[in-house]
């Protein structure tokens, strides 16, 4: 048997180690950091859908319905909640379809239109500063209307093309069929900020 003699040329030097040692902390550093950034990310994008789905569903306007307060394209966010008032704005479930109208009655109250489309809610004329024009629209009920238990009486800012509860194709929106209530419109950026 032989043996090697070792040259003092064939170990590294110091200044090699010491950058082999860094050069591996520094890759098991990086893969630690990117493991962890993934798993951020991750978990950040659940929680993101999760409350997009459960708390504040993200929603695209199509038509003309509530024109001039949203129009076609404009992007809203919404909150789940059950307790609306006369002016809230609110998404509902209708016919495998999502549609965005103002609440006008709630259950129990009693609506009348004039024939120039004023709206009376309890033989009270209701203050509508967002809408242009005053039309009685497609209306087939028979007015004055009380709202049925657990159901509320909508209505769209274009009265003259908006298909809501004053015709029985729509009627009034039950509690369960409600998305939630518009606050706040994120696109165009124009139009960014609170939904009044």
């Amino acid at each position: 048997m032989s043996r090697r003699k070792f040259v003092s040329s064939d170990l590294p030097s110091t200044e090699q180690l010491e950058k082999e040692i860094g050069r591996v902390r520094y890759k098991k550093n990086y893969a630690g950091a990117l493991r962890s950034t993934i798993y951020t990310l991750i978990t950040v994008s659940a929680i993101a859908v999760l409350v997009a789905v459960l708390l504040l569903p993200v929603l695209r306007i199509y038509g003309t319905s509530m024109s001039p307060t949203l129009t076609e394209g404009n992007i809203v966010v919404s909150l789940k909640g059950s307790a609306f008032k006369t002016g809230d704005i609110i998404a509902f479930y209708y016919n495998n379809k999502i549609l965005v109208k103002r609440v006008i009655a709630n259950t129990g109250d009693w609506v009348n239109i004039d024939g120039d489309g004023t709206v009376y809610v309890n033989n009270q004329r209701i203050d509508e500063p967002y809408i242009d024009e005053k039309a009685f629209g497609e209306c087939n009920i028979t007015l004055p209307y009380q709202v049925p238990e657990s159901r509320i009486f909508v209505m769209g800012d274009n009265r003259a093309v908006s298909v809501d509860s004053r015709n029985t194709a729509v009627g009034c929106v039950a509690e369960e069929q409600i998305v939630g209530k518009i606050v706040y419109c994120v696109w165009p950026f124009d139009n960014f900020g609170p939904i009044q």
